[in-house]
């Protein structure tokens, strides 16, 4: 199991206009391909600017069949020149769930089927 951590740095006072547009048009998108949003959250104290969200696979396989289906989806090739203007930065990462996480993660992944 892994989970994958996407962190966007958007240009100076753009965060409420990539929440809209994302809200209004890419989480279903990515919610009916991707599956298991385990958290998406702006930046409060630290670094300004910054959208971090999370999203859980069985594996790295997973992950990857299912980025290439939304990355095929005409639906969100049409949304993504939206966003990109707005964005400075991405950041990926791909995190192992610690031993004791793990088995909620199987669950969530389980009820995102």
């Amino acid at each position: 199991m892994i989970v994958e951590e996407r962190i966007y740095t958007l240009h100076h006072g753009k965060v409420a206009e990539y929440l809209n547009l994302y809200e209004e048009e890419g989480r279903a998108i990515q919610l009916k391909i991707l599956g298991c949003n385990v958290g998406y959250y702006t930046v409060d104290t630290g670094p300004q600017n910054t959208v971090i969200h999370f999203w859980a696979y069985l594996d790295a396989a997973e992950r990857e069949k299912r980025r290439g289906v939304l990355a095929a989806d005409p639906h969100w090739q049409a949304y993504l020149p939206k966003i990109r203007p707005l964005m400075l930065v991405q950041e990926t990462r791909i995190l192992k769930p610690a031993p004791f996480f793990a088995s909620w993660l199987q669950q969530q992944l389980e009820a995102a089927k």
